[in-house]
């Protein structure tokens, strides 16, 4: 959405809530674009890190699947002999 900076003027409140809400608004001089409105990343806490990153090892360890033992997992490679075939 465009809007020319004189017509913001009275309009600035609704344009923020736009803005905050996903809207893109573009605010024009003179028929050009000349600044956009957009919402504020709000920056995350240490405690708010901590408990996305423990959300993700606990995702992460409840979609862990079996796989084959590292112990035998070259045995096809060699004979009986332990050469290689």
């Amino acid at each position: 959405m465009e809007v020319s900076v004189s017509e913001a003027k009275g309009q600035l409140t609704d344009l923020v809530r736009r803005a905050e809400a996903g809207d893109e608004i573009v605010l024009t001089r003179h028929g050009r674009a000349a600044v956009r409105l957009v919402p504020v990343a709000q920056k995350r806490t240490a405690a708010d890190r901590r408990a996305l990153l423990e959300a993700v090892r606990h995702s992460a360890a409840s979609h862990v699947t079996p796989g084959p033992s590292a112990a035998h997992s070259q045995d096809e490679l060699y004979g009986e002999d332990g050469l290689p075939q």
